[in-house]
């Protein structure tokens, strides 16, 4: 917890927003106040009760960019904390507040859809817009945003851009960031940017990824337009094949991928992480799902590479159905949230992911490198009801590997978090940077992997602490997240000599001569 660096006390916290704002706009309910204090990484303490760090002041719910100017105006003049959010389906930390009496901008009634211009295939929403609500009224005429993570019930605009989120259709649509044509944020102090939207620009480094995965440490998104594409119902075909080995799995998702298909699911699934989607699955083989969809004609040939590609590797295809049946009740919504919740309580048991990326030649050492630590050195492995993997975005030069753990809590469960979730993540990201991979694929750096974060980008951090530095000065936007934070509250930018910098390989730097 970091004492709070406002000469207000918490009730001038509180008397200040509301005087900015109507009073229906400022939630000070103590059951609000423990729930906006953390995300889904603390979701087993949470659903005990148990909010050990600090309560915001208040949760504010702003009606307009003008309205978040003024908060942030607010923050800026008396280093009052803020914490952005919009849909809640973090699960970093990222929402955590760790500064006593800090605010929650909750972007939520944003929430208007602006424009959808036809013509030049885009969108343009406000940051609370949800993507679920907004992708139904796209594809009633015949479009899609292509982005669909698994949280679309839930997730709002402003926090998948913020985020630097990925949808499951990403092998053809992109990640978000390449969704985003333009959009709008206001930085501390009140002052609010717009990047124009062009379809592409050559004046000098693209600004619109100042934003997009800023994770609310620079600056608020409060509008964003992305890009549409026709939507084909009724055309999307499902394979799925088994494979003895991870490393053949590996091996067909990049054939597939580096030939040129773009199929809009590429997923790889371990035998273990198989086995918790379907009950039959065969013990000892991985799953590889793809799907195709789009303009019927390209639909088949992809299908039709994709059945060639995975003959001659030796895989056995599963039934079509099988497979879309499963894929379609993938996501997840509120419902399946709070039957997690009671199911955790209930049985103390639980289940997390840690997401890293890393190139095709590393993918499978990986894999085997995060299985063989977990299994050996984890103090609590006997505890493990789940250990597996998958891969579900891929690319050019390598894809991500999800790594799935399920586990009995065997102690308090204040103490889950330190026994079992942060120490199977920090095998997994010290693993992927080890072998030259990224630490965070796509669910940010939250306020969990900030020990890492200077690895990740080894000299080039200086690149991103000089953005903090301009733009919050004062470090009052979401302190703690992306960038570490000291126990005065400061975001800790110095960046690490380079002899301390691990090369950008991974591999141990040659002892000096």
């Amino acid at each position: 917890m970091v004492s709070s660096r406002s000469r207000l006390d918490r009730a001038e916290v509180v008397a200040a927003v509301t005087a900015l704002l109507r009073p229906d706009q400022v939630d000070t309910d103590e059951a609000r106040l423990r729930a906006s204090s953390v995300d889904r990484f603390r979701k087993y303490t949470a659903a005990h009760g148990i909010y050990d760090g600090p309560l915001p002041a208040a949760v504010v719910y702003p009606e307009s960019t003008e309205e978040v100017s003024r908060l942030l105006d607010l923050a800026q003049r008396e280093r009052i904390a803020v914490v952005p959010r919009t849909g809640g389906t973090s699960t970093e930390g990222g929402l955590e507040t760790v500064v006593e009496d800090s605010l929650v901008v909750d972007g939520s009634r944003l929430d208007r859809v602006l424009g959808v211009d036809v013509d030049n295939m885009m969108v343009t929403v406000q940051c609370g817009v949800p993507l679920q609500a907004l992708e139904d009224s796209l594809r009633a005429q015949g479009l899609t945003t292509g982005h669909s993570p698994q949280s679309k019930p839930v997730a709002q605009l402003g926090g998948l851009v913020a985020t630097r989120s990925i949808g499951q259709f990403s092998t053809l649509y992109g990640a978000i960031e390449d969704m985003v044509v333009g959009l709008e944020a206001v930085l501390p102090g009140g002052d609010v940017v717009r990047v124009k939207n062009v379809p592409r620009r050559a004046a000098g480094p693209d600004v619109r990824h100042v934003l997009i995965g800023n994770e609310g440490a620079l600056a608020y998104v409060t509008e964003v337009t992305v890009k549409l594409f026709r939507h084909h119902p009724g055309t999307t075909r499902y394979r799925g094949f088994l494979l003895p080995d991870f490393a053949d799995g590996v091996r067909l998702l990049r054939e597939v991928v580096t030939t040129g298909y773009r199929p809009s699911v590429a997923r790889l699934y371990s035998p273990e992480d198989a086995r918790q989607h379907f009950a039959d699955h065969p013990g000892d083989m991985n799953l590889v799902v793809l799907s195709a969809e789009g303009p019927e004609p390209l639909v088949h040939a992809t299908t039709g590479a994709i059945e060639q590609m995975a003959a001659e590797l030796g895989a056995r295809p599963l039934p079509e159905e099988r497979i879309r049946s499963w894929f379609e009740g993938l996501n997840w919504g509120q419902d399946k949230i709070d039957a997690e919740r009671a199911s955790m309580v209930e049985h103390a048991h639980l289940g997390f992911t840690t997401e890293v990326s890393v190139d095709w030649s590393r993918t499978a050492e990986l894999y085997e490198a995060v299985m063989t630590r977990v299994r050996t050195t984890f103090p609590r492995a006997a505890d493990l009801t789940l250990l597996g993997a998958h891969s579900s975005h891929s690319y050019q030069t390598g894809t991500n590997l999800y790594v799935v753990y399920d586990y009995e809590i065997r102690c308090d469960p204040r103490d889950e978090i330190d026994l079992y979730h942060r120490p199977i993540n920090a095998i997994v990201v010290e693993e992927a940077l080890r072998l030259g991979g990224s630490m965070v694929h796509h669910h940010g750096v939250g306020k969990y992997r900030t020990p890492w974060v200077q690895q990740e980008h080894g000299s080039a951090y200086r690149l991103l602490a000089g953005l903090k530095r301009e733009l919050d000065p004062r470090n009052v936007m979401n302190p703690g997240s992306v960038f570490p934070v000291d126990a005065a509250g400061d975001a800790v930018l110095d960046v690490l000599d380079a002899a301390d910098l691990p090369p950008a390989d991974g591999h141990p730097a040659p002892a000096a001569p």
